[in-house]
């Protein structure tokens, strides 16, 4: 059965209600491949007896009937980001201070997939509390990007949510739960050769979700193409009066109003985005002449193209690495050894020594990094100087959306400024934090962002666009990135 695994979530979907094959064989597919691919250590915790079990539960629907329209998401395997808590099983944040922690709830965002009757096939690898670029940061190993570079050399599948990215990518699941605070769906997306959307802040509800940045992170899905990625979205949106930065407003049906066509719609094309990694060169040739190409493909769908500006892009980023390490310091205060996940075994002297212990064996090097720096600028003193003067940026940036929205639809950008690198590539922390400098602006601004995949570059790898919204506006993104994906006819197959 393993064609089972090349087909999409809606194909599979088809076939299981039409009793083609049931949600167990569909599942033990899955199962076997993600057994063939541990080299690419996309799991922290794999749960496969938990998806054979649930897919029971799905066949019984179907036997019965029940499954024909019932549950938009019944029998279908999917991985589940290590940043949801999942009740009975281990979350970790890939982290070592969360290396014990069996949540005793569900998060509401993985509450609303089993809901919606989806397969848990496991918990996928990630940036250490989503801290990252590359998911090299994990106390769990680092993730490898199914596709591979020259040589057959390991690359990195982007991140934060690199391993939710590479079981798409790498075909053992249908689709994943990501998370995104600067780019961290969008990015490992493009590096994967996969559709990540992160929707509205707000559309998604982050009670149960490990918390990073509480402003800016916000759940969404990987899929392997657009309308799966929508069914995936709508299946787990929606108000939840236990998160109070979740806004009620009603789930469009996203699927059902999903449309290539695209005729007159004006995209926006911001002159800023054309700036490299370091701010100031050009883009890369390969990248420019992957943009200019999803123009010329929204051109001959009927849209118009609008050049805009978005003056305060260039300060976006060092505003984001300000704000987010902030939010970090206070957020991860409490993983102090007293109520849950590690404690240190070492010999104490005081509960300050016990604290000081524990964290230090707790949190890998990124994580200490962001907390030392958010702590700084949070400090007596720096408070002002940085944290405050950073907010203003970032109202500065919401306002460059907010006008440009006045005139266009949708904006269109390169995902990342190059395609996926080698692990162990040297970089400095800047050089990877840049990694993120076409997606952060939109994370600022809370807008809806998408990345398609359009193309390979000359050494096979996969590139993608970035498609941005108005708050609210998925539609609109979807639809876009449905026309590019159109006339892209993109393959997901890696080398």
């Amino acid at each position: 059965m393993s064609s089972l695994i090349e087909l999409s979530l809606k194909e599979a979907k088809s076939g299981l209600e039409n009793k083609d094959f049931t949600a167990l064989e569909l599942t033990d597919s899955y199962i076997k491949n993600c057994e063939d691919s541990k080299s690419l250590n996309i799991f922290i915790t794999e749960t496969f007896d938990l998806a054979r079990e649930q897919a029971k539960e799905s066949d019984k629907k179907y036997q019965s009937g029940q499954g024909n329209n019932a549950r938009a998401l019944e029998g279908i395997p999917v991985g589940v980001k290590d940043l949801f808590c999942t009740k009975g099983v281990l979350t970790t944040a890939a982290s070592n201070i969360l290396n014990n922690f069996v949540p005793e709830y569900e998060s509401t965002v993985t509450s609303k997939l089993f809901a919606n009757g989806a397969v848990m096939i496991g918990k996928t690898n990630l940036d250490e509390f989503a801290m990252g670029s590359a998911n090299i940061t994990s106390h769990y190993g680092n993730v490898i990007n199914p596709w591979k570079g020259e040589e057959g050399a390991d690359l990195v599948p982007g991140g934060s949510s690199g391993g939710s990215a590479a079981v798409v990518a790498a075909k053992c699941s249908l689709g994943s739960l990501g998370t995104d605070t600067g780019g961290s769906i969008r990015q490992p997306a493009a590096f994967t050769g996969t559709v990540g959307i992160k929707p509205t802040y707000g559309r998604c509800s982050r009670w149960g979700t490990v918390a990073f940045a509480s402003s800016l992170d916000q759940a969404g899905v990987f899929a392997r193409n657009v309308t799966d990625a929508s069914l995936l979205l709508q299946s787990i949106s929606g108000y939840d009066e236990k998160d109070s930065t979740s806004v009620n407003k009603e789930v469009p049906d996203w699927c059902a109003n999903l449309s290539s066509d695209i005729k007159g719609m004006k995209i926006g094309i911001p002159k800023e985005y054309r700036q490299g990694k370091d701010g100031g060169d050009d883009l890369p040739e390969e990248i420019i002449k992957v943009w200019e190409q999803g123009i010329e493909w929204l051109k001959d769908a009927g849209a118009e193209i609008v050049d805009i500006s978005l003056p305060n892009t260039k300060y976006a980023l060092p505003a984001y690495y300000i704000i987010a390490p902030a939010e970090a310091s206070s957020n991860l205060s409490r993983y102090d050894g007293v109520r849950f996940g590690h404690r240190t075994k070492e010999d104490i002297s005081s509960l300050d020594d016990m604290y000081e212990k524990t964290r230090a064996e707790g949190f890998g090097t990124e994580v200490k990094r962001r907390i030392m720096i958010g702590t700084y600028v949070l400090s007596h003193g720096y408070y002002d100087a940085y944290y405050i003067k950073a907010q203003k940026v970032r109202t500065l940036v919401a306002n460059d959306f907010r006008n440009a929205f006045k005139d266009v639809d949708a904006i269109l950008t390169p995902t990342t400024p190059s395609a996926a690198f080698k692990v162990g590539a040297k970089m400095s922390n800047v050089e990877m934090y840049m990694n993120d400098v076409f997606t952060v602006p939109a994370s600022l601004a809370g807008l809806p962002g998408i990345s398609v995949p359009t193309s390979l570059n000359k050494d096979g790898l996969p590139l993608g666009l970035q498609i941005l919204g108005k708050p609210w506006d998925e539609q609109t993104i979807l639809n876009v990135g449905s026309a590019i994906e159109k006339a892209a006819c993109f393959e997901l197959s890696p080398k």
